[in-house]
């Protein structure tokens, strides 16, 4: 570590900032051998003046997200293994019935993601754990015992020491070399440095250092309250342990909040979600942290660096947030919160107080990757230490390999690319609100399909008007307004009132009758299905069917007119999309894909490798598209055409450009639901008339609009893969069961990844599951045990002893036309066989389930192919 010498001239990579996630990269990358590493940053080594050093470390590892779950283990076991790490458990306590039931599925998170010994608590074995939290107060508890803190300070000497990196503080980063759209300097206020390649890891300051860049990273700053007390009698026992004497050290701000967070925690930290608090001990005092407050965004223009007085992250301590109730969703402020909680706290004083600043996205999860925009340019922002160290793994590894991996596997990353986010989340009103949304909803029990109040209407399809009239229930994907069902259907539920159950309790929630009334609907008759926030992608130029066969998993050499279902994978052979190939014409193709996160990552992808004599234009939002699907398809697209649409005119699985009435339309003859079907591609100026035209011909057929509701329940029947939820960079074509979307006779990227999983066979597959006995909706990231798994309590220390689960549950849904409920999951491969009896484990009930043989719906596939 160097603070004064000479900048070097060059380095293969210059990762920008010090704090948790910059030295997770650089020790990772370090221990996958590279070389010639710097990384700088504006402050102090190794207290910057960043969110590393100020915030009090505590580590929660359970979370819905299996990344963020797997992440933060991986994090916990790395820094224990260190020796600057407390494992002293954490409990997360319950003062409502309703945030019992959100302990029991922390349980079922933890116990399908792995996590050890996780088990609920009653009041009285908290407070044996916790003897200062006020026991009358509570119905119980979550414990977690591998959760505990990280010393910060420790942590960043620990990495700085380990790495072979050379770090330099005080130096300010104040501009990119990007000529021709790729990183080839940093200049910094002590000289510019030549590079390879360069990581953004600076969290606070992501958005200013991404500007320098000419990129619109949406990192929004959040103020958050933090108090340690005066040392408190009944801890007068207590050891600090301390491992670093910050007094030796260069300090920005106020030394008393380092001071103060260096000393350890000597029981489990806690949380107290009902009221958006948490805790732990500092030695002989406690640790008070709020998120009940209002949120407190800061203008990311506006960061700052350090000054003699002030830490560059820190902002003062707002009283009246402590002591009045601003939390739009709390009714009481943190101060009397806490004083019923830990009656010890009440009249003591403070001896450290912050509004501490750390980072939220537009969804909440972290910003990984490298950029678009710019080649060579890699981020790693809105981490926190929980899972500092594993999301340093997954970029060093994506970073020297290409796959994306902790040591127990390959990870998903569709949730947390960088490309993911759609063009108008750079605008910086939209990300800070959306930031401020996520810091209000960090303790909050988010309802299932919740969706967002601000910032509504942004991306509106050509039909947004006429699905308005019909009574849409809009969602929100990607800034579009997806309708999710439809009122205009409601008299279809007293139609199949006797083949759609009722769904009671959370599985319940935002949720509709009507949604499997349209799923039934277009089983008999014809729908119309609003697929416009799809994108298409044109490749074009000579080379491009060179370049496609490449790129794609299957053989794309097909004749113009027709289509290929295929993958992309990465260099690991795990797939990173599924696409439909068209071709039209030698050197033509469009390949469509879905919407949210695929135009920026899919598409991306795809431009990134494309060589110079291949165009790679990503349509997104340039067509609007209908899916019209259902038996009487072909008898209402052929009353609005002249073009021929008989099956044997026009095959399943080719393409045709035909008019529809005088819309000019490219019609590809595929379906996502399983029935007969097409889907219409039209520039999106001729949407609203392409879905008149349709509507008013199929009135006397009963054509209805479907939502996305429908569409979720009909693909699950089909066993239809959806990216981001059965498919993703964490599963192999083979294990995912699309090993016939992979002809091993081309030559493709991730061919020789793939070889290997063939010859040794998956360890995993995808499996369909039906419950034996109940109607009831399976969520995601539900454990999936073996048959022989005892019951388990709902409400008892026991709660998930014992039991390991043999995978989890990716997607879940109703199906309304084979009358069960089906949930996927991957499961070990000597438990996928059809007939294998498990149990699921969801919201404390555990149902009898078995596996089945794929599709359950129409196997013989005479309903597509018709």
């Amino acid at each position: 570590m160097s603070t004064d010498s000479t900048l070097p001239a060059s380095a293969e990579t210059v990762v920008v900032g010090a704090g948790a996630v910059g030295c997770s990269v650089a020790y990772h990358l370090s221990e996958l051998g590279a070389e010639d590493i710097v990384v700088v940053d504006q402050g102090p080594l190794p207290v910057t003046g960043g969110s590393s050093t100020h915030a009090p470390g505590i580590m929660f590892q359970t979370s819905p997200s299996k990344l963020m779950t797997k992440t933060a283990h991986y994090t916990s076991r790395l820094l224990d293994d260190a020796g600057v790490y407390d494992e002293v458990g954490g409990i997360e306590v319950a003062r409502s019935e309703e945030r019992m039931d959100f302990l029991q599925r922390r349980v079922e998170h933890a116990t399908a993601y792995g996590l050890p010994d996780a088990q609920l608590l009653s009041p009285e074995e908290v407070t044996d754990y916790l003897p200062l939290v006020n026991e009358d107060e509570i119905l119980g508890g979550y414990y977690s015992p591998t959760d505990g803190r990280v010393d910060g300070v420790a942590a960043l000497q620990w990495y700085i020491e380990e790495s072979n990196a050379d770090f330099y503080g005080h130096t300010s980063v104040t501009d990119f070399d990007t000529a021709g759209g790729t990183v080839t300097a940093v200049d910094t206020d002590r000289g510019r440095i030549e590079c390879d390649r360069c990581v953004i890891a600076t969290n606070n300051w992501g958005y200013q250092t991404g500007k320098l860049a000419g990129l619109d990273l949406p990192i929004a700053p959040v103020e958050h309250q933090y108090a340690v007390t005066e040392p408190l009698a009944e801890l007068a026992d207590a050891d600090p342990n301390r491992r670093v004497d910050t007094g030796d050290m260069e300090v920005p701000g106020d030394s008393r909040i380092a001071d103060a967070m260096g000393r350890a925690p000597t029981r489990p930290v806690g949380r107290d979600q009902d009221n958006s608090l948490y805790f732990r001990t500092h030695g002989e005092s406690i640790g008070l942290g709020s998120y009940n407050h209002e949120s407190l965004t800061v203008d990311p223009d506006a960061m700052g660096g350090n000054t003699e007085h002030r830490q560059a992250s820190v902002r003062d301590f707002t009283d009246e947030h402590w002591e009045r109730a601003t939390h739009p969703d709390r009714d009481k402020a943190p101060k009397r919160a806490f004083e019923e909680l830990l009656p010890v706290t009440e009249g003591k004083e403070f001896e450290a107080t912050e509004n501490g600043i750390f980072v939220f996205t537009p969804d909440g999860m972290p910003v990984l990757g490298e950029t678009h925009a710019v080649d060579d340019l890699w981020t790693a922002l809105a981490i926190w230490w929980t899972h500092s160290g594993g999301y340093g793994k997954i970029l060093a590894e994506w970073m020297e390999t290409g796959v994306p991996k902790l040591p127990s596997g390959p990870v998903e990353t569709g949730g947390i690319h960088v490309n993911r986010f759609e063009p108008h989340a750079g605008s910086k009103d939209y990300f800070v609100d959306r930031g401020a949304t996520r810091y209000r909803q960090v303790y909050s029990i988010v309802e299932p399909r919740w969706q967002p109040d601000d910032h509504r209407a942004l991306r509106r399809s050509p039909f947004y008007q006429q699905q308005a009239d019909l009574g849409a229930e809009f969602y929100q994907s990607g800034g579009w307004e997806a309708p999710q069902w439809y009122d205009s259907n409601a008299d279809l539920v007293e139609r199949y009132a006797g083949e759609i159950p009722d769904q009671e309790g959370w599985q319940g929630v935002n949720r509709s009758p009507i949604e499997g009334a349209e799923h039934l609907h277009t089983r008999e008759h014809v729908s119309m299905f609003d697929m416009t926030s799809f994108s298409s992608i044109r490749v074009e130029g000579a080379g491009a069917a060179d370049f496609l066969q490449r790129m794609c998993t299957n053989d794309v050499d097909i004749e113009p007119g027709r289509i290929r279902y295929s993958l992309l994978c990465n260099e690991g052979g795990n797939v990173l999309a599924d696409v439909t190939v068209v071709r039209l014409g030698p050197e033509e193709f469009v390949v469509t894909t879905g919407g949210g996160n695929s135009p920026g990552i899919h598409g991306g992808w795809l431009e990134r490798h494309a060589p110079e004599t291949v165009s790679v234009v990503v349509e997104e939002g340039a067509r609007s598209t209908i899916g019209l699907w259902g038996p009487k398809s072909r008898l209402l697209l052929q009353r609005v055409t002249d073009a021929d649409v008989s099956a044997e005119g026009f095959p399943y699985f080719s393409a045709k450009r035909i008019y529809v009435g005088d819309v000019p339309v490219l019609a590809l003859r595929v379906s996502y639901v399983g029935e007969l079907g097409w889907e219409l591609w039209a520039p999106t100026e001729y949407g609203s008339r392409l879905w008149d035209t349709l509507w008013e011909a199929g009135q006397d057929l009963d054509v209805r609009p479907m939502g996305g509701g429908a569409l979720e329940s009909m693909r699950l029947e089909k066993g239809y893969r959806l990216w981001g939820t059965d498919i993703d960079t964490d599963a192999n074509p083979v294990a995912a069961g699309l090993d016939f979307a992979v002809d091993m006779d081309t030559d493709f990227v991730g061919r020789e990844a793939l070889a290997e999983v063939q010859a040794s066979g998956p360890d995993s597959r995808l499996t369909p599951l039906t419950l034996d006995d109940s109607t009831d909706v399976i969520f995601g990231g539900r454990p999936v045990l073996d048959g022989e798994a005892s019951e388990t309590p709902r409400a008892t220390g026991e709660a998930g002893d014992g039991d390991e689960a043999l995978g989890y549950v990716v997607a879940g849904d109703y199906g309304y036309s084979v009358g069960e409920s089906i949930a996927y999951a991957y499961l070990p491969s000597e438990y996928a066989d059809a007939g294998t009896d498990v149990q699921i484990l969801c919201e404390g009930e555990t149902y009898d389930a078995t596996v089945r043989d794929e599709p359950l719906f129409d196997p013989g596939r005479e309903k597509i192919l018709r």
